[in-house]
């Protein structure tokens, strides 16, 4: 089932098979990931700083020879993040516990009513692509627009797409929203495909200025 006939699904009807097909669309890595290494490169203003990294196996990663620490850790962040939307888990140990009901239907497609353990979180699916995720994250609502993706032949990867937080009783939102631009790319060998560059413009919010970083990552090569 595609969710490009997502608009003759009525509203308050079980949606599950939509939600599962763009689930199962996401691009993620396979069992046999052995894990990759580069060089990283942290871009803001004027200011450049570099090192090295390393994924494992085990999707843990390792930053070397930079000398700020604070870009080193977000270096380490920026891989973790991507190692977690990369690993591959059935429909069912994800989300076995929710139910699934139809909401409205706008541009940015279906609406998507979670209940059950996810109680309070809703998502858009378009075309098998969740174009809108709005979850209760860690005492945090984090609600995130994609807008354009990437094709790898093996499911989508989100190429443009905005992130916002917010409290979740108040709505007040924490921080400024950030816009991200993402270019991915096979690893030599036709191997998994990783994250090669990434931008994130974040707009002023309380208490934080606005800001523009770009994080590289090059002569990428994957473990034995």
């Amino acid at each position: 089932m595609t969710t490009t006939s997502a608009t003759v699904i009525a509203p308050g009807s079980d949606c599950r098979d939509a939600f599962r097909a763009a689930y199962q669309n996401r691009y993620t890595w396979d069992s046999g990931f052995s894990g990759y290494s580069g060089r990283c490169i942290w871009l803001q203003g004027d200011r450049s700083v570099e090192g090295t990294f390393r994924v494992g196996a085990d999707l843990k990663a390792k930053v070397e020879g930079v000398s700020d620490p604070e870009v080193e850790k977000a270096f380490a962040s920026q891989l973790w993040e991507v190692c977690i939307h990369r690993v591959r888990r059935t429909f069912e140990q994800t989300h076995s516990e929710n139910t699934f009901t139809a909401g409205d239907c706008t541009d940015e497609g279906l609406e998507v009513i979670i209940g059950g353990k996810g109680q309070g979180d809703k998502y858009r699916i378009k075309d098998d692509v969740v174009t809108m995720v709005h979850r209760h994250i860690h005492g945090t609502v984090v609600t995130i627009h994609t807008m354009s993706t990437t094709d790898t032949g093996e499911g989508y990867l989100s190429h443009t797409y905005t992130s916002e937080y917010a409290d979740p009783k108040t709505g007040e939102p924490k921080g400024g929203k950030s816009t991200f631009e993402d270019q991915f790319a096979p690893l030599p060998g036709n191997g998994p495909w990783t994250l090669a560059s990434r931008r994130i413009t974040t707009a002023a919010g309380a208490g934080s200025e606005a800001s523009e970083q770009m994080f590289l990552f090059e002569d990428l090569q994957p473990l034995a």
